[in-house]
């Protein structure tokens, strides 16, 4: 094999993992390059702890009785909480982040998932959608929020396109920052080896969602955000069109509470919904996932009849920037999670690509839950499910794009019945007609209210788009 660095051949050798190198000698100049790159990147003693730990437990929950339910704040802010959070997003201390590396597979899309059209009128993108949001927020408070754009291998490439086809829907391209999440190479369940893609091309695959805050971190971009002036993190995910983006009453109170780490709750209506939940052991709040949660704990119900174990985790969260950087600079925190799974590979010794018919492979993620524990001082607030939470999922069955137009419907035709305007309904309930609101015409119901035109009606399929507002300032 020619060409091969000596210290990468080096490192494969001392570790067993020169098969790798396989085919090298075909491969053409950039495919040697990009292979030596994605060596270049992989720390093989890690590697090898990890595998060592492949026969532990996936979870392990301490004993009940260390385990309670936590406290939750109700959905309605106190008017002083929202003046705090106004005044944080007048002084530009508040950065808004979405996480958008997953592909729309199970919607049979085959783009990012946050290009998918979900505006029930106007086939708006989920990315467009929050974009929206993030400007009016910038334009209301007279500072730019900036906007955090993660994404993955597989869909970096076309976000920032997407972006810039549409002139970054309004926002000024310096206050949109798109970042990667960190990926890791499989291995071979059964020898440790690293598996291949193709010749020449390592399987990777992204590490988890924790893996976002880890990329802040080693992108630069706590650093950036840090010289910015920002000081908390609102993150959220972009499957999600109903949330509240950088929410004033949420962030206020997060700010008020001097909290680390606050998260919003949606309650869960039944034990057995596939949602995780937050829940503090030993007093430090975490999330137990819901196939972690023992069926006996997720049926517990105190005097009032409510589940005790109810606090559902919508992925709605406030970091604060301090916290951030302390928990992403420790890797006992923000440890990784193995998995077993079925990886189809390329065998360099056959030249022939493999389906295997069972699990063969392990995989390494982080897990952003992980990182709650950590913080001294939490929060959790509830918001309704009608009015924030309508993820986006599936093609069919649940949380499809008719479940979320839908949703989109109701949340909106109820904002414009509360401003006094007739929406005609089914006999079911729902709206006769789609009903949407864009995020530039109007952020709520009170906004809507002192916005909507006199003698408006809903009489078919109906939207409410921008109008002219003030131009939206700019960093730098």
């Amino acid at each position: 094999m020619t060409d091969v660095p000596p210290e990468i051949l080096h490192r494969l050798t001392v570790h067993r993992q020169d098969h790798v190198l396989g085919g090298w000698d075909n491969l053409s100049p950039a495919g040697r390059a990009g292979l030596v790159e994605q060596l270049a990147g992989i720390d093989f003693a890690v590697l090898e702890t990890l595998y060592g730990r492949r026969n532990e437990p996936h979870s392990v929950l301490p004993p009940r009785d260390r385990v309670a339910p936590i406290p939750v704040d109700p959905p309605a802010a106190p008017p002083a909480a929202v003046a705090i959070g106004e005044r944080a997003l007048r002084r530009g201390e508040v950065a808004a982040l979405v996480v958008a590396g997953g592909q729309g597979s199970r919607l049979g899309f085959d783009k990012p998932k946050g290009m998918f059209p979900i505006g029930p009128v106007s086939g708006a993108s989920l990315f467009q959608i929050h974009a929206e949001k993030v400007l009016a927020l910038s334009r209301r408070y007279g500072n730019p929020v900036p906007f955090l754009v993660m994404t993955s291998p597989a869909t970096h490439t076309d976000t920032e396109r997407y972006f810039g086809e549409n002139r970054f829907f309004g926002l000024a391209p310096s206050d949109v920052y798109f970042f990667q999440q960190g990926t890791m190479p499989a291995l071979d369940l059964a020898t440790g080896r690293l598996l291949l893609e193709a010749p020449g091309k390592l399987f990777q695959s992204p590490n988890g969602h924790g893996g976002t805050l880890t990329a802040l971190a080693e992108t630069g971009l706590l650093a950036d955000l840090k010289a910015r002036g920002v000081g908390h993190v609102f993150y959220f995910q972009v499957d999600n069109p109903l949330v509240k983006v950088c929410d004033p009453g949420f962030v206020g109170r997060h700010v008020a509470a001097g909290s680390e780490v606050s998260s919003k709750v949606v309650f869960k209506e039944q034990p057995g919904e596939k949602v995780g939940v937050l829940a503090a052991t030993d007093g430090k709040c975490g999330i137990i996932e819901y196939s972690d949660l023992p069926v006996e704990w997720a049926a517990e119900r105190d005097a009032a009849g409510e589940l005790v174990f109810r606090a559902g985790n919508p992925a709605i969260h406030i970091f604060a920037l301090d916290f951030l950087d302390r928990v992403t600079g420790r890797d006992d925190v923000l440890r990784y999670h193995v998995a077993r799974k079925a990886v189809p590979y390329f065998d360099p010794a056959t030249g022939q690509p493999v389906t295997p018919p069972a699990e063969n492979a392990l995989k390494f993620e982080r897990f952003i839950f992980d990182a709650l524990p950590a913080a001294e001082r939490w929060l959790a607030v509830e918001t309704k499910r009608d009015e924030e939470f309508a993820p986006l999922k599936n093609a069919t069955k649940t949380d499809t794009p008719e479940d979320v137009k839908r949703a989109i419907t109701r949340l909106h035709a109820g904002w414009l019945e509360r401003a006094g305007v007739h929406v005609p309904r089914e006999g079911s309930g729902e709206p006769s007609h789609p009903v949407e609101v864009s995020p530039l015409f109007a952020l709520d119901a009170d906004d809507l209210a002192a916005k909507i035109p006199p003698g408006f009606a809903v009489s078919g399929p109906t939207r409410l788009g921008p109008g002219e507002g003030p131009r939206v300032p700019t960093s730098g």
